[in-house]
């Protein structure tokens, strides 16, 4: 009996304050790219290997954050509560990577940025992804969640053709369908696959009750 407490202690410890694990753990790939850039461990083109390590992280998380719920409808694991974890640490190292590319990329010189992202198609499709990513990261609370009601949801959709979009400019940044690209954009383009069906029921659902 003091064992199966002393369980049932632990789990709802670990409920209450995993927040507090995992955030942190999220962020360490970021300090550990700025201690390698910091002891001349990025490579010949220091910038450059932080902005695409950024971006790939982003990347990662925004897979993870899609995958979570078809892991539960096809084994029964529930790990929802981590979706807005996993959304957050997409875009905060999307806003890093943005932030690299503008500050550090092309320090500041804006008449390049708005030719870049004016004319070059990768960089057009980058931003609005990371635009559409903005609202919902600044969205995703609880005050915002009741304030916005049904609207909520509706505008959380966003996440799959900001995801979709996020896709293409992952594999035009690397100009070429290597090993690592292939792998990212398989699994991306499975778990949107497998959202499709949700996310235009979701729709003809919101279609219906207007």
């Amino acid at each position: 009996m003091p064992a199966t407490e002393k369980r049932g202690g632990s789990g709802k410890a670990f409920r209450k304050y995993w927040r507090i694990i995992f955030y942190p753990l999220g962020m360490f790939p970021a300090i550990w790219l700025l201690w390698q850039g910091q002891n001349g461990q990025l490579g010949a083109d220091p910038i450059n290997a932080f902005e695409r390590a950024l971006g790939l992280w982003a990347f990662r998380f925004l897979i993870v954050c899609l995958m979570l719920a078809p892991l539960r409808w096809l084994t029964g694991l529930n790990f929802l509560r981590y979706r807005r974890l996993t959304g957050l640490l997409a875009f905060f190292y999307a806003a890093l990577h943005v932030l690299t590319y503008v500050g550090l990329d092309h320090r500041f010189d804006w008449r390049v940025l708005w030719r870049d992202i004016t004319h070059r198609p990768f960089v057009i499709l980058g931003m609005l992804a990371f635009m559409m990513l903005l609202p919902l990261a600044l969205t995703s609370n609880l005050v915002s969640l009741r304030k916005l009601g049904r609207g909520w949801k509706k505008l959380h959709l966003a996440i799959f053709p900001a995801a979709a979009l996020a896709g293409v400019h992952f594999f035009l940044a690397f100009k070429t369908l290597n090993a690592l690209s292939a792998f990212y954009l398989s699994v991306m383009a499975v778990v949107l696959v497998l959202r499709l069906p949700k996310w235009f029921g979701r729709r003809r659902s919101a279609a219906i009750t207007r």
